[in-house]
């Protein structure tokens, strides 16, 4: 019985451990992408607004 519950702690713990480095992948995906952003200007595009002055 101490068996079966030690396999089933250590599966857990394992199962959690890949969660958390998924994750942390995850965040290290997202940090990069906006690095590769750092080097262009604004994107955003420019509006001007025309409106006739009364």
């Amino acid at each position: 019985m101490k068996l079966i519950i030690l396999l089933i702690v250590i599966i857990l713990g394992f199962g959690a451990t890949v969660k958390r480095s998924a994750s942390d992948l995850k965040e290290i995906s997202m940090k990069h992408e906006l690095s590769k952003y750092s080097n262009y200007p604004n994107l955003l595009p420019e509006v001007k607004i025309v409106a006739p002055h009364f």
